[in-house]
């Protein structure tokens, strides 16, 4: 190959046929450079990709082109499910957030929180709220920390209410003869719905109590316990289709979708049906779509189903101890970015998976456990 310099200082190697070959080495030899000149270039024998240092980071190049991409992040936060409470209301969904970063400039990196389920809790010790869920949290340089609040607990035996949260726990079931209903939590604005209604004691011969309310869904909120015939709790309600791009009933999948199929996140769990004596057969509340458990039923013997994990689905209730059913936890959450696909992340702390096919020129990154930074490159 011949090396011809020129006036224009220009390095002339047309006379070579083949290829030039540059400069190559894993990520841990690029990093060890100490001083890397703005167009400096290499190949990155670990990712398979040419990298260009644009002064202050080193980025890749876009196959077949001559440019990288800007770095723009679609996300989807889905908080923590609350738990179910104890012979009372159903979960809370995690509060849901979907929208696309501002860009990060010059320091391309991320801290994120994914929500852990909140605990079923029951009848031991002493009826008690489900577990309210984790927060999912996005934060970074540059950027407004985008905090997706982890779903109230449902409320429980004796009159009290469902917790607050990204969308509010089902009102619990009172002792009192009065009917009363009891209030569920309140959801958070832009993030979730409220609780339903948990029934009152019906003044009759027994003790017939009324079902627990339905956590609020993403979607909706959550149904009020049925005060008469069967006593069945509410429904939860809910959850949400999450399709960032492109639109639902394309072909490929957005954010939020896998082969093109609609993914429903943050439903409602279930509250407990509390029955009759009379009552052979188990009636149940159902979990909203996206995630949540149904409740389970006192005079059936049947537990409450918790909610999905990694879609902060809330748990269902029921009474807390066997053999008359326990009681359902929250899922946890959930982060999911979509970013070009000339990126790739680095980081500690996290689980996530990467699917690179369903969205041509994208990867959407699915973060399911963890707390840690991320690097793009």
């Amino acid at each position: 190959m011949a090396l011809t310099g020129a006036s224009t200082s220009v390095v002339d190697m047309s006379g070579d046929t083949t290829g030039l070959v540059i400069a190559k080495g894993t990520t841990a030899e690029r990093d060890a450079i100490s001083s890397p000149q703005a167009g400096m270039i290499r190949n990155n024998t670990e990712t398979d990709r040419v990298e260009v240092y644009n002064g202050t980071a080193w980025r890749n190049l876009v196959e077949a082109g001559n440019a990288v991409p800007p770095l723009t992040i679609e996300y989807l936060v889905v908080a923590g499910g609350g738990g179910g409470g104890g012979w009372g209301g159903g979960g809370g969904a995690g509060g849901l957030l979907t929208s696309t970063l501002p860009s990060l400039g010059n320091t391309p990196q991320l801290t994120l929180t994914v929500g852990t389920a909140g605990a079923g809790l029951g009848r031991n010790p002493g009826y008690v709220a489900g577990g309210d869920g984790g927060d999912s949290i996005i934060s970074g340089t540059g950027i407004t920390t985008i905090t997706a609040e982890g779903g109230g607990g449902g409320g429980y035996y004796n009159g009290y209410s469902g917790r607050s949260g990204g969308s509010g726990g089902g009102g619990g079931i009172t002792a009192s003869s009065t009917g009363s209903q009891i209030s569920g939590g309140a959801g958070t604005t832009g993030q979730g719905n409220d609780g339903g209604f948990g029934g009152g004691k019906l003044p009759i011969t027994g003790g017939v109590y009324d079902g627990g309310g339905g956590g609020g869904g993403a979607g909706a909120v959550g149904n009020n316990g049925q005060a008469s015939g069967n006593y069945i709790g509410g429904n939860g309600g809910a959850g949400v289709i999450c399709n960032i791009l492109p639109a639902a009933g394309a072909t490929t999948a957005g954010v939020g979708e896998v082969s093109g199929a609609d993914v429903y996140y943050a439903g409602g769990g279930g509250g407990h049906t509390s029955g009759s004596s009379s009552q052979t057969v188990a009636y149940l509340s159902q979990g909203g779509i996206g995630g949540g458990g149904d409740g389970g039923n006192y005079y059936g013997n049947t537990s409450a189903q918790s909610g999905t994990n990694n879609t902060g689905g809330g748990g269902g209730a029921a009474y807390g101890e066997n053999p008359y059913g326990l009681v359902g936890a929250g899922g946890s959450g959930v982060i999911i970015l979509k970013y070009p696909d000339a990126y790739s992340t680095s980081g500690t702390g996290l689980t996530s998976a990467v699917d690179s096919t369903s969205v041509p020129g994208y990867k959407i990154e699915s973060f399911t456990s963890g707390t840690g930074t991320i690097t793009f490159s």
